[in-house]
């Protein structure tokens, strides 16, 4: 299928996580479809990322900022916008479930917050008189402790609440300028970042043996290819009339009756 994204300029936040990240893997399938990526992230990373997609003909950009600094912001949007002339759509990737839990201080649940949901809004503020200019759309990921809970991490959960939230307000906001505001919900992804968690947890290959089973559907967790596929297509004009939604692409973790996991031996 033709999702019609080739030539479309994508502004993609978290965008420079390690290779096989969420991010990572969005922005080559965006590049797959014929659309140029800009990315924005803090890790130098992005160079080569932005490089490498430069070498397959695709003319992308990495402007590396503090996401959680408005002033940056203002000022990676400007760069976007000065290179490509317009912005036609928005993907909100930073994450970083970072433990801030009760046991937090004041600053550190406040920093969560920052990284976690305030550097979405930064994004689509500076974005937005581009997105109206194209009738473009945001896409945001979210993930499922805002709605399961996790333990720990107050700061994480909080902010992933905030996500949702914002990206039901976008969609009322925003219907008048033709922008659509949705959101895809991740459980649990294998990541190189789960990966390096797994390596800190005591017996962590049974643990991850556990988790496995706890997921309804196959028993395995969703690759980042799957969301990034169900990303592309949300975004595009073959989701034209979807908006203020809550994808879950969670192989049934947050739904399904619990009497379809498996037992664990």
């Amino acid at each position: 299928m033709d999702l019609n994204l080739k030539g479309k300029i994508v502004v993609v936040s978290g965008s420079a996580g390690k290779e096989g990240s969420i991010g990572e893997t969005i922005i080559n399938r965006l590049a797959d479809e014929g659309a140029i990526p800009a990315l924005v992230d803090r890790n130098s990373r992005g160079f080569g990322y932005a490089e490498a997609l430069q070498n397959r003909g695709i003319d992308s950009l990495f402007v590396q900022t503090d996401v959680t600094d408005p002033v940056a912001m203002e000022k990676a949007v400007a760069e976007i916008v000065t290179k490509y002339g317009r912005i036609d759509a928005v993907i909100n990737n930073v994450g970083v479930n970072d433990g801030a839990g009760l046991d937090a201080t004041y600053e550190g649940f406040m920093d969560s917050l920052k990284l976690n949901v305030v550097s979405y809004f930064l994004l689509v503020k500076f974005a937005l008189p581009y997105l109206k200019e194209s009738k473009g759309n945001i896409l945001n990921i979210g993930s499922k402790v805002a709605l399961t809970g996790q333990g720990g991490t107050s700061g994480y959960a909080a902010a992933k609440g905030g996500v949702l939230g914002l990206t039901r307000e976008w969609a009322v906001d925003l219907i008048q300028f033709g922008i659509r505001s949705n959101a895809i919900i991740i459980a649990e992804c294998y990541t190189p970042a789960y990966e390096d968690w797994i390596k800190t947890v005591p017996d962590g290959e049974t643990v991850l043996k556990k988790i496995n089973k706890s997921i309804p559907f196959e028993s395995r967790m969703t690759k980042t290819e799957e969301i990034a596929d169900v990303a592309l297509f949300i975004i595009s004009s073959r989701s034209s009339h979807t908006t203020g939604q809550f994808v879950f692409v969670d192989g049934g973790y947050v739904h399904l009756d619990r009497a379809l996991i498996s037992d664990v031996n």
